[in-house]
């Protein structure tokens, strides 16, 4: 009989299909189309995608895998989106606080990239920002910056995901001493890394406020032309919001449609003051929204209308910013937490943003802001291979009644145990597996002295 059930196993081994990678835990949030939460579920992984998400027993008896992650005291989930931020801005981190964000950017931002902001910068700092974000579980990061060549290396080197958008401004920058410039160093970007595993390059116009209509019907030109999209900050204060109202007896958001910037693959940081006729735009256009809570908090430029952008079912993904006065971390965790209790004091409706929409918004529909939903966003077959996996045997996850609940009112981004994007493993047990924090963190230091030696030999006004 021994025999005999030792050969059935041989039989069952030889069936199974074989895999790279299981990872096993005590809960799969597969965000699929279903949002199946599988109790004792298993993910098999080959190559860079997902072969299947399912209950252990049944990926165990399907796969046979070359390596195994058992975690019996975590919820496996998909990678974490950000949708907005700034990478290389971590070495600007607590600069300049406490400021409205035109003050914030004209008198301390700006002089100080001006002042400081090199390709070895960009390189450190985009290292210390994916160092951060990887180790709370954002596995894809979108950027806008200069340099955006050295954030894409960075980030590659790294093993994560990023949509990478080189900025554009109407006056000189670290990179480009005007916008034909950074037009020209666009296009080679885009040239590139057309095609890159883990980047997708964009074109970032920072704002219609910072760029003529000129440049910025040449930047959606540019992109089309390469078949990438676009990012642009979008009504994040009052002050764009009226002084646009004021000069083109149109919204920020009109204003670009007007112009045809939307016509494309768009993603739009903030729309903070948008309003019933801009939400009905950017639904029309398709546009990606990136809603940045803490950012909006802390600069006070008030509440977007995420309640109304989810019952219109637009795109809406979550993003921390930058981390240097509007949020100095990429805690996206945060963002989900601050996500749905934000809209529930804004509307006085508890029921507003529930746990799940927020995880929906750093996951799925953050992956369709980006128009990457069939790629990313969520574990189900054929997408790619970026995961997470988050430690329930702490006393903040104890006990444990709603998963969804519990990732976003309770768990934190130290809590994230391993990594995984594109099917490489990139944390493991907390620890980075392809940068090196001691380095990254002594050189962070080094240019601390450095920035604010720059400030003090020419202070701001």
């Amino acid at each position: 009989m021994r025999l005999f059930c030792s050969f059935l196993l041989f039989i069952s081994t030889l069936a199974a299909e074989s895999a790279d990678w299981i990872w096993t835990g005590r809960y799969v949030v597969t965000m699929d189309p279903q949002r199946r939460l599988i109790e004792h579920g298993a993910i098999a992984i080959r190559g860079a995608r997902i072969l299947a998400a399912g209950p252990q027993s049944e990926i165990d008896s399907r796969f046979q895998a070359a390596r195994r992650l058992d975690r019996p005291d975590a919820i496996l989930a998909p990678g974490l989106i950000s949708t907005h931020t700034h990478a290389a801005m971590s070495l600007f981190r607590g600069i300049a606080d406490d400021l409205r964000l035109q003050d914030w950017l004209e008198h301390y931002i700006f002089p100080a990239e001006a002042r400081n902001v090199t390709p070895d910068f960009v390189r450190w700092g985009t290292r210390l920002g994916c160092l951060e974000m990887l180790l709370s579980g954002t596995t894809t990061f979108t950027d806008m910056y200069y340099f955006e060549d050295v954030v894409a290396e960075a980030a590659s080197q790294a093993g994560m995901r990023g949509v990478l958008g080189e900025t554009i401004v109407g006056f000189p920058s670290p990179d480009s001493k005007t916008p034909a410039a950074a037009l020209a160093f666009t296009d080679r970007f885009l040239t590139r890394f057309h095609g890159d595993p883990l980047i997708v390059p964009a074109v970032a116009p920072h704002a219609i406020y910072t760029n003529s209509d000129e440049t910025l019907k040449a930047c959606r030109a540019l992109a089309n032309r390469h078949a990438a999209p676009l990012l642009i900050h979008l009504s994040e204060t009052k002050r764009e919001n009226d002084d646009c109202l004021a000069q083109r007896h149109l919204t920020p958001t009109q204003a670009l449609d007007a112009l045809g910037v939307f016509n494309g693959r768009t993603v739009a940081a903030h729309a903070v003051w948008v309003d019933e006729s801009d939400l009905a735009i950017l639904k029309s256009r398709g546009v990606g929204i990136a809603h940045c809570p803490s950012s909006n908090m802390k600069l006070a430029s008030g509440i977007a209308p995420v309640t109304r952008m989810l019952a219109l079912d637009l795109p809406v993904g979550l993003g921390p910013d930058g981390p240097a006065g509007s949020n100095n971390d990429f805690n996206m965790f945060e963002e989900m937490d601050l996500a749905a209790k934000l809209q529930k004091v804004a509307t006085g409706d508890p029921r507003n943003v529930p746990a799940e929409a927020a995880i929906e918004m750093a996951t799925i529909r953050g992956a369709r802001a980006l128009g990457m939903e069939k790629e990313i966003g969520s574990l189900e077959a054929g997408k790619r291979a970026d995961l997470i996996s988050i430690r329930l045997d702490r006393p903040n996850a104890v006990p444990l009644y709603n998963v969804y609940s519990q990732i976003v009112y309770a768990l934190k981004g130290d809590d994230v145990e391993d990594v995984m994007v594109n099917g490489k493993l990139l944390v493991k047990d907390a620890k980075p597996l392809t940068l090196d924090a001691a380095q990254i963190e002594t050189k962070a230091r080094e240019y601390r002295r450095q920035v604010e030696t720059s400030l003090h030999a020419n202070p701001p006004r």
